[in-house]
């Protein structure tokens, strides 16, 4: 049995927040679930290409857009998975931070962040 608090958990500044990640590919879970805030006002180009990945708002609000420009509500209560390795952005609101809880499959090794200066897409 694995036990985790989110006191104990380490933090991984991803790049435009941070990731409180539970369980890890050294864990063989086969998943990991992180903790994550997305930084208020913050807008993040990312594409997952060997992850699927499905996040809960838990607090905060903002949106998800995809690679057409279609945006989508995020809300707590309110989960998006991206289950064909979208290409997305992650849009933080203006006035708060976006908590969200997330599932990546396969497992995250732990140290994975985002490169957000690029034109491109980050990845991992």
């Amino acid at each position: 049995m694995i036990i985790r608090r989110l006191a104990e958990t380490p933090s991984v500044e991803w790049g435009n927040g941070v990731s409180r990640r539970f369980l890890l590919q050294a864990d063989g879970m086969g998943y990991t679930v992180t903790d994550t805030i997305v930084r208020a006002g913050t807008k993040s180009r990312l594409e997952y290409r060997r992850h699927l990945e499905a996040c809960y708002c838990i607090d905060g609000k903002g949106e998800v857009v995809d690679a057409n420009g279609d945006s989508y509500a995020i809300e707590p209560g309110t989960l998006y998975a991206l289950d064909r390795n979208d290409a997305h952005f992650l849009i933080a609101a203006p006035d708060s931070d976006l908590r969200l809880v997330c599932v990546f499959t396969p497992a995250l090794q732990g140290d994975e962040t985002h490169k957000l200066d690029s034109a491109e897409f980050s990845h991992y």
